[in-house]
């Protein structure tokens, strides 16, 4: 039974994390507020899932989940980070984040400066184009003809390799396009963002060829 350390209990953090239980998994959860403030979630998760601050979550997961904005001055457990895969749920919203110049500019993508957030982890771009009240509602078992497909990306193969098995495991196909250089074709505004979890793997993969780079995140 592998343990998935969750930093970050909104919305979709707390939906991964429900999904990611019904399929064997453990869950250790944290967010900014503290344990104490994940009571009612824990108690809704079940005995499979625990609350504990940050750098806990980060050193007892087998692989981690980031599902929160990206903050330039980050307090990010780095250390315990270390040497783990990262999966990063967050998308760069210009009215919630404010402009990040470098983003702006192309120069860089969200998922990009969050891998230099983490020089030794290996941060995969997941999750990002799908609301989280369809994660459970969508997944289908594999060969099904309605079986929609999530993109994911990194600069690391072992990264894509957690995070389709992960998709696989959850009830969905992955599309890799990865390096992280290539994140922002499935950001906000993109074909494959406004299809939002009903892609086939050809559709998604189609729709991540069209991207505009004039919409790059």
């Amino acid at each position: 039974m592998e343990t998935i350390g969750m930093i970050g209990a909104g919305d979709m953090g707390s939906e991964i994390a429900r999904a990611a239980i019904a399929q064997g998994y453990r869950v250790v959860i944290a967010n900014s507020r503290g344990p104490q403030t994940l009571r009612g979630l824990i108690d809704d998760l079940g005995p499979s899932a625990r609350a504990a601050h940050a750098p806990e979550a980060a050193a007892a997961g087998d692989f981690v989940i980031l599902s929160f904005p990206l903050s330039i001055a980050h307090d990010l457990p780095v250390a315990e980070l270390a040497g783990k895969v990262v999966l990063d749920t967050n998308n760069y919203m210009v009215w919630r984040d404010g402009h990040i110049p470098v983003i702006d500019s192309g120069e860089r993508t969200v998922h990009q400066l969050r891998q230099e957030q983490l020089p030794r982890s290996r941060v995969a771009k997941a999750f990002t184009h799908i609301q989280h009240e369809r994660l459970r509602a969508a997944a289908r078992p594999a060969g099904h003809p309605e079986r929609v497909a999530l993109a994911v990306s990194s600069d690391h193969p072992e990264a894509v390799d957690v995070v389709t098995r992960l998709y696989d495991q959850l009830g969905f196909d992955a599309a890799d396009h990865s390096p992280l250089s290539e994140s922002w074709r499935n950001a906000p505004g993109q074909p494959a963002w406004v299809r939002s979890g009903w892609q086939s793997r050809e559709e998604l993969a189609l729709n991540l060829e069209q991207a505009n780079p004039a919409l790059r995140g």
